[in-house]
Formats: structure tokens, C-alpha cells, sequence
């Protein structure tokens, strides 16, 4: 009975972002956002890594700043560092988390392309290159062909980019991806 109690606030919560989504992909990013923050509100910074990932992933693209944008994509990794096989599989729409990763991993390096960090970007190509068999076959989906189209255009055009000498990354970000903080979310104004 509880299980059927969580399956349904699952549903819920996922329905909701749901909804924001498509209101994001409709063209009113500033909406989105306001309600993204509204839904972040009531996950919480501890609530469920399923709805966290989930959101900061959507939320990242609705975001004017790239600094914001790479923000909500680290809060997303950091959930997904959070989140169980069975956590996934009481969701409906239930993947392998590690399919999760590649685009994760490819949207940091998009983030940090824009942001001029070439070596960060580089970073997360290699991470996302190192899972992207978790995908499966490229034919078997639209989903897993694109995001690997995805990475190899973004791995073009880093290359071509200063620092490709082998410039390093520092890791000291005390166990956060991309070493950035975390931090709350800005509200938008």
C-alpha cells in the first residue's frame, strides 16, 4: 500500500515537471522557470534525487546564463550521483541510470564551452565518451543516435578551442562535479 502511495506522488510530481517542460518548450522560459522554482521549493534540496535530477536538468535549459545554466546541470549530476536502480524502477518511464550520464556529462561541456573553460569542457566530453555504451546501440533509438551526434559536434568545436594542449582540470572541488558549488538557486527577478 505504501509502495502504491509513493508510485502515486511519483506520478505526480513527474506529471508536474511534465507540464513545465512542455510550458518550456512552448517558448515561455521565464514561466519555467518561476514555476521550476516554485516545484524545487517543495522537492527540496534533500528531497527526491529522481524529481531533483529531473528538474535541474529541464530547469538548466530554461536559463539566460550560462553560469545558471551550469549550475542547475551540476545540481542534476549531483542528484543522479543520488539515485538507485530501484528508485528508477518505481518511476513508469524507468531507465538504466547509467544511460543517464552521457547527456548529463555532455551538457557540463556545453556548459563550460560557453562559459570559455575548454579543459572543464574536455573533461566532461571524456566522461560522457567513457558511459555513452550505456546508451545502447545507436540504431535502436533516436534518443541515444542523437546524443551521440551531440557529443561528436561538441567534441569538434572544442577542439579547435585554446588550451587543447592537454590543459588540466583541477579536481579540487571538494567532491563536487565541475567544481563548482552548489549553493541554493537564484530566484529569477
Amino acid at each position: 500500500m505504501a509502495e502504491q502511495g509513493e508510485q502515486a506522488a511519483d506520478d505526480a510530481m513527474m506529471s508536474r515537471i511534465g507540464q513545465v517542460v512542455m510550458l518550456a518548450h512552448a517558448g515561455d522560459r521565464e514561466e519555467a522557470r518561476d514555476r521550476f522554482l516554485g516545484l524545487w521549493a517543495e522537492i527540496g534540496e534533500d528531497g527526491d534525487p529522481l524529481h531533483r535530477c529531473t528538474l535541474a536538468h529541464y530547469m538548466a535549459d530554461t536559463q539566460d546564463d550560462p553560469s545558471d545554466e551550469l549550475a542547475w546541470d551540476l545540481r542534476a549530476l549531483s542528484a543522479a550521483d543520488g539515485l538507485t536502480e530501484e528508485r528508477l524502477a518505481v518511476h513508469e518511464q524507468s531507465l538504466a541510470l547509467r544511460a543517464l550520464y552521457p547527456s548529463l556529462h555532455l551538457n557540463l561541456a556545453a556548459d563550460y564551452v560557453k562559459l570559455d573553460r575548454p579543459a572543464a569542457a574536455r573533461t566532461h566530453l571524456q566522461r560522457a565518451w567513457a558511459v555513452v555504451d550505456a546508451l545502447g546501440d545507436s540504431g535502436s533509438s533516436d534518443y541515444a543516435a542523437g546524443v551521440r551526434a551531440a557529443l561528436t559536434r561538441l567534441e569538434k568545436r572544442v577542439t579547435g578551442l585554446p588550451g587543447d594542449a592537454g590543459e588540466a582540470v583541477e579536481e579540487s572541488d571538494g567532491g563536487r562535479p565541475g567544481g563548482e558549488p552548489l549553493g541554493p538557486p537564484r530566484s529569477s527577478s
